[in-house]
């Protein structure tokens, strides 16, 4: 889905148009706050998922009443931005701010008239990122899920596994058989979908905060 948030008629249809030539959806807002009251609409449980779909954001930067780049930093707030790649579409003036937006996280800006060929082309690489991003999204809610349904003793055995420490020195260090050291070690791998104790600190370590 490509939004559209510009608050002239002509312009939303020319991009609307524009995009169904492509067989790209769109859904058009002639204002700022149209699109955040949009967001605020959404339920909640939908909300922290949002977008679910490859999604992008076309802003218009200047609007009347609340701006373009006042709604980019209520997204920033709203931490949706690397799900929702947001080019700005710019005048010659604007361009200054559309740049600092773009090192303050924004994916592109394109100056007004633009090259039909050209945004497109933009809008297709920021879907492809947004894609990504929804996918890592998916893969560590995945991981978290899969981290919760391991039992204190399979977490204490996983821990000295990914140290590298061989069932012996495990089972000596947890006051346990290396009988069931093997069974927590199986059950380990068997829930965080591994087949090694490289695969498996691997997995960590990609879900750890940075």
């Amino acid at each position: 889905m490509v939004y559209l948030v510009d608050d002239e008629d002509v312009v939303r249809d020319a991009l609307a148009w524009l995009l169904r030539s492509r067989r790209l959806l769109s859904e058009s807002f002639g204002s700022a706050e149209a699109f955040e009251t949009f967001l605020d609409t959404l339920p909640a449980a939908a909300q922290a998922a949002w977008p679910s779909a490859p999604s992008c954001l076309l802003l218009d930067v200047r609007m009347p009443g609340m701006s373009g780049l006042a709604l980019f930093e209520r997204l920033i707030e709203r931490g949706v931005l690397g799900a929702l790649p947001v080019i700005f579409l710019t005048g010659h003036g604007d361009v200054p701010m559309a740049v600092a937006a773009v090192k303050r996280g924004a994916f592109d800006f394109v100056e007004k008239p633009f090259s039909n060929n050209a945004l497109v082309d933009r809008i297709e690489q920021a879907l492809q990122k947004s894609e990504a991003a929804i996918r890592q999204r998916l893969e560590t809610a995945a991981r978290a899920r899969r981290l919760a349904e391991l039992t204190e003793r399979e977490r204490d055995v996983m821990r000295l596994v990914i140290e590298g420490r061989p069932n012996k020195l495990i089972a000596d260090a947890l006051d346990i058989s290396v009988r069931t050291v093997e069974v927590h070690r199986a059950r380990v791998f068997e829930k965080m979908e591994v087949k090694s104790a490289v695969e498996l600190a691997n997995v960590l370590r990609d879900a750890a905060p940075r």
